[in-house]
């Protein structure tokens, strides 16, 4: 599936036009009625959102797939560790974990109850990701859904199902690419993708890198 298209089947017709905003709305008014929040910190939220995109939390892989302390210290206390790189996920945030990919086994994320998602580090979410399809799916067969984004897992390769929740936000740590040794930091985060960080298919391989 190519990153800037939707995938067939996933996030068509699962809610109905206006729905999220309709209900994102309705969320926003009752946080300031009870005093949660403020308008103005929602909008600077929002604003902080708008502002990141999958290419900060590639940046955060390929420093990990060069520096092996760095990774061990990402898969232990995962805020702790992207802090270090200059991204400050406040205490307030749902926790934030990064899960490895290896040989032996795979790690697909999913939010079974809506769109949650490392947004602090990815930024918006896919169409295809909110959708109620991919949701569904996703849990029941997640290897046919892998499928259909072009990733075919051996048998052997254990598959793991990570539910994001409100408290909790998943981040897939893929495999480096084989053949990637002499590539720099910069280059190697060219590889790193959103569907591989979702884990819904692997990082690209050294040729051709497609700048971004």
């Amino acid at each position: 599936m190519s990153e800037g298209h939707e995938h067939a089947g996933m996030g068509e017709g699962d809610a109905e036009p206006g729905y999220y905003p309709t209900r994102l709305r309705a969320i926003e008014a009752l946080l300031i009625e009870h005093g949660v929040c403020r308008l103005d910190e929602i909008e600077y939220a929002v604003d902080r959102t708008n502002l990141r995109s999958e290419t900060d939390g590639a940046k955060v892989v390929a420093h990990a797939w060069v520096d092996s302390g760095y990774k061990d210290r990402l898969l232990e206390d995962a805020v702790s560790a992207v802090a270090e790189l200059g991204y400050d996920i406040p205490d307030n945030m749902p926790r934030l974990t990064v899960v490895e990919n290896t040989e032996a086994v795979h790690n697909l994320v999913v939010c079974t109850l809506c769109s949650c998602y490392p947004r602090a580090l990815m930024g918006r979410p896919p169409e295809w990701y909110k959708s109620l399809t991919y949701r569904s799916r996703a849990v029941v067969d997640p290897r046919g859904v892998m499928r259909e984004f072009g990733l075919n897992l051996d048998e052997h390769v254990e598959v793991r199902v990570q539910d994001s929740s409100a408290e909790m936000r998943y981040l897939i740590l893929p495999r480096r690419p084989a053949g990637t040794e002499n590539l720099s930091e910069e280059e190697l985060a060219q590889l790193v993708t959103r569907n591989s960080m979702i884990g819904v298919s692997e990082a690209l391989s050294p040729e051709p890198v497609v700048s971004r």
